[in-house]
């Protein structure tokens, strides 16, 4: 089969591998669509483990089952990440920093035309796609996940303001979230495009980010990885605010920690996202509650996966980038 091999962001190789076979519990999954995430995008966090296939937001087809709960043929969503479920960190609700979950993946990764599907994996982590969720609005389950956690992390409900500095796809599915649950959103960005799908998400106001932001706001997530949007943030939260680092510099960031004592503020951070959210997210979706395919603004065959890293590193008309592996195998 087909991989995709990441040395660093302007090489990305095609080679060819045995395809995996699976054991007792495990699934063979024909991937259908893969999102490059924005993680994905972060050389200086992924090239320590490079070379390597990444991709985690897959959806694809059963194409070899010997697990009881699944069979060959449905269309399925599988997360990457999976907690244990009786660790300390698990056991308090805090999934996500559990070491299973860190450590955990699927084989290789979902830029390649099939994937085997771990037994925890498996048991923790494949959805069934209802029929209304195309395998490319799949692939946003768990970005929007990823969203849906960090805002109950930080407690967002309605009457509060909420400030969503970066308007690519993690900000905008931040706006949506923010909406949902009853708050008022402003939000920024220095591209005019991603300032209109802003708009079109809902958010109340949305503002140049090159201007100064003369505002404050109980609730500020931080969703551009620029040194200067972390600054933004501290200068607009308001006194008992929080402010979320959804994405982060590739620099360490100075807390203007005089200030922060005196108004009380809180700086946390959120990775991932847990069954429960990925639970959430896939409902919305079937249910309607959320709409994600306007987002979807590229689809590539897997082999112009360069173009797809290119496309996804730059702003313009670029917001989620979705690969077709199983282009090259029909």
């Amino acid at each position: 089969m087909k991989v995709a091999v990441y040395y660093k962001n302007n090489d990305i190789r095609l080679e060819e591998r045995r395809r995996p076979e699976i054991g007792e519990g495990e699934l063979l999954v024909k991937v259908r669509a893969s999102g490059i995430c924005g993680t994905d995008l972060m050389e200086w966090y992924r090239i320590k483990k490079a070379p390597r296939v990444l991709g985690h937001e897959m959806t694809g087809e059963i194409a070899e089952s010997k697990s009881p709960k699944y069979k060959i043929g449905q269309r399925v969503f599988v997360s990457h990440h999976v907690p244990c479920d009786h660790c300390k960190f698990c056991l308090e609700g805090n999934h996500t920093a559990c070491e299973t979950l860190h450590q955990g993946n699927y084989d290789p990764g979902g830029y390649s035309e099939f994937v085997r599907v771990p037994r925890l994996n498996v048991e923790k982590g494949t959805y069934v796609l209802p029929e209304g969720i195309s395998y490319e609005a799949g692939t946003l389950i768990e970005p929007l996940a990823c969203a849906l956690r960090a805002q109950r992390v930080i407690n967002v409900k309605a009457g509060q303001t909420v400030l969503i500095l970066g308007s690519g796809i993690s900000g905008l599915l931040n706006i949506r979230v923010a909406k949902l649950m009853g708050a008022r959103v402003l939000a920024t960005d220095l591209d005019p495009f991603r300032r209109q799908k802003a708009k079109e998400s809902g958010a109340d106001e949305v503002l140049d980010a090159r201007q100064p932001l003369r505002l404050e706001a109980d609730r500020v997530i931080v969703c551009a990885g620029a040194l200067e949007a972390v600054k933004q943030a501290f200068e607009c939260v308001a006194r008992k605010g929080v402010v979320l680092l959804f994405a982060i510099p590739s620099v360490n960031v100075e807390i203007p920690t005089l200030d922060f004592w005196r108004n009380e503020v809180t700086v946390t951070s959120s990775y991932g996202a847990a069954p429960r959210d990925l639970a959430e997210s896939l409902a919305l979706l079937r249910d309607r509650k959320m709409d994600v395919e306007d987002l979807i603004t590229h689809r590539l065959p897997f082999e112009n996966i360069q173009e797809g890293f290119h496309l996804a590193s730059g702003a313009g008309t670029s917001l989620k980038v979705i690969l077709r592996p199983s282009a090259l195998s029909q």
